[in-house]
């Protein structure tokens, strides 16, 4: 198993290798600790989804 560390890296190669330097910069920047709470927006997303609702959606996603 990798450290944070080395998971961070090789993480950050990936997405330089996937959309050069610029883009995984402006990338990461999409992504920050926001305000809220996660779990309970979630459960407003899942809680009215069966299991059979989020096995389809994966299908649907995986067939793309």
């Amino acid at each position: 198993m990798m450290t944070p560390m080395e998971l961070n890296e090789k993480g950050f190669k990936a997405l330089v290798n996937a959309l050069g330097y610029a883009d995984a910069i402006r990338f990461l920047k999409l992504y920050y600790h926001g305000k809220g709470d996660y779990t309970k927006e979630r459960h407003q997303w899942l809680d009215n989804m069966s299991l059979d609702d989020i096995f389809a959606d994966i299908k649907q996603r995986e067939s793309k």
